[in-house]
């Protein structure tokens, strides 16, 4: 995986929840002073910016709820140490550089997900883990499948975030039977020209221990920008 040179994004990619919420998702977003998350059923992520002030956490508190679990993604800020630590997770954001657009899969269809799609969405999503995943997430942006010809749904990928500029390619799954096949390939290289299309960038995120994930993405132009960690906290 190549790493990019220079600061593409700095200040919009360092804090991309709280960008999102504040930009593109401005109407999906719930506010308690320098508190911000999104609405739950959309998606889980908060935040409190990267440099809060004593105020944000509690904040964060009155928003979210006493003894709640508080997804701050790829915050770099972390809350006051009796905040009880849920997880930690090492990762990476690339962005992409070079567009690659994989052919088509012979013989599947390539469809555009929408609110009836939502149970089967959610059923692959159960079976394959990509990550976070609630029955409004696909309202955030554009979301693709790939169908066989009995019209099952076999893979999927989405898009999540969106900072100026940028849009998150996120939710790329494909169901185990169907791997081996290049369908993940393709649809992150269709959303990917999709928001080239309209003049942003695409980037995203993934585990540093996801190494397949990571070759598939270098193969696709993307680089990594900035190497991030993953955290969710109970609140107090």
């Amino acid at each position: 995986m190549r790493d990019l040179e220079g600061g593409l994004g700095a200040a919009v990619l360092d804090d991309p929840v709280g960008a999102s919420l504040s930009g593109a998702h401005a109407g999906l977003a719930r506010r308690h002073g320098a508190a911000v998350r999104y609405d739950p059923e959309v998606a889980g992520f908060s935040g409190v910016g990267v440099a809060p002030g004593p105020g944000a956490w509690d904040d964060l508190v009155e928003l979210l709820g006493s003894g709640e679990f508080a997804d701050l993604f790829s915050c770099p800020a972390l809350p006051p140490a009796h905040w009880k630590a849920e997880f930690v997770l090492d990762g990476h954001q690339l962005v992409q550089v070079e567009q690659v657009r994989p052919a088509a899969p012979a013989g599947l269809r390539v469809v555009e997900l929408g609110a009836a799609d939502v149970p089967e969405m959610l059923a692959l999503v159960e079976r394959t883990r990509p990550g976070p995943f609630r029955p409004r997430t696909r309202e955030l942006g554009t979301y693709l499948g790939v169908r066989d010809g009995g019209g099952e749904l076999l893979a999927m990928a989405g898009e999540r975030l969106r900072p100026p500029g940028f849009t998150e390619v996120s939710a790329v799954c494909t169901a185990p039977e169907a791997r081996g096949r290049g369908l993940a390939a393709h649809l992150v290289g269709e959303l990917a020209a999709r928001i080239a299309a309209r003049g942003e960038r695409p980037f995203l995120h993934a585990a540093a221990g996801n190494t397949g994930a990571l070759a598939l993405y270098g193969r696709l132009g993307f680089v990594r920008r900035a190497d991030v960690v993953f955290r969710g906290f109970r609140t107090p």
